[in-house]
């Protein structure tokens, strides 16, 4: 593609002798925060449904692609070609069923993860969760993974009774006053909830956010309406139970 070809040009050229001097500077370390920082950017655009923005933080995100690969062309390791190249073939292989006479396969997850197995000689089904995953999401992933291979509760009232058992225990721990394991509990138990949201097919990072998001837009409300210094407890309360009501009737 011509806008394609025109843009790693322009990176070529942010990054050569006349280039820009901070573009210039840049290494492959500092792209960490910045690669963060642009996808939670384009997760916000897809859930405001905003095609502008969705379509500018692609950009965005594309052209840091594009800039750690300019870099690693530069010490001699590979180019964005090797790159495309790389991903088409692999795409190919993992989509047997469309690309060679394979039979569609009933669960095709479970069958990705018999090719990626066939792929890499020290595979395991969770070596390749990143660490530096946010703690819900990758206990999500961890726990879809796994349920791939059968490893799994069989219906959710199993999950529901996991998840009290975990509060029972949380409360003991809390009765002997154990620090570590009242914090052990409490990650068994978050554990236990991302089951929930996964056998609901509840993504729980999404949820966590629209439930804070929800939370700062009910304290927003009191903060409007009161002076924060000057209130109590009760008179939080009435405002918060009307934006309550108030989000309810417009549904």
């Amino acid at each position: 593609m011509e806008e394609f070809s025109r843009l790693l040009e322009l990176m070529e050229r942010l990054r050569g002798d006349r280039g820009c001097p901070w573009d210039k500077k840049q290494k492959i370390e500092s792209f960490k925060t910045f690669l963060l920082e642009e996808v939670y950017e384009l997760i916000e655009a897809i859930e405001k449904d905003n095609p502008d923005s969705i379509k500018e933080e692609l950009g965005d995100l594309l052209f840091h692609i594009i800039f750690i690969a300019q870099i690693c062309k530069e010490e001699g390791k590979f180019e964005i070609k090797d790159v495309l190249r790389f991903t088409y073939e692999k795409m190919v292989r993992r989509h047997p069923h469309v690309f060679s006479n394979e039979e569609t396969p009933d669960f095709i997850p479970k069958k990705w993860e018999e090719i990626k197995k066939k792929e890499k000689r020290d595979y395991s089904l969770l070596g390749n969760v990143p660490k530096t995953l946010p703690a819900l999401l990758r206990a999500y992933v961890v726990t879809k993974k796994v349920s791939r291979v059968g490893f799994d509760w069989e219906r959710i009232d199993e999950v529901f009774l996991k998840l009290n058992e975990e509060i029972n225990e949380l409360k003991e721990a809390e009765r002997l006053q154990n620090k570590e394991k009242i914090a052990e509990e409490v990650g068994d138990l978050l554990f236990t909830v991302v089951n929930i949201s996964r056998f609901y097919g509840v993504d729980p990072e999404d949820a966590l956010r629209s439930a804070t998001q929800k939370f700062i837009d009910r304290f927003s409300y009191i903060e409007k309406n009161l002076d924060l210094n000057k209130t109590t407890t009760e008179m939080m309360d009435r405002l918060w139970e009307e934006k309550k009501e108030m989000e309810k009737k417009r549904g």
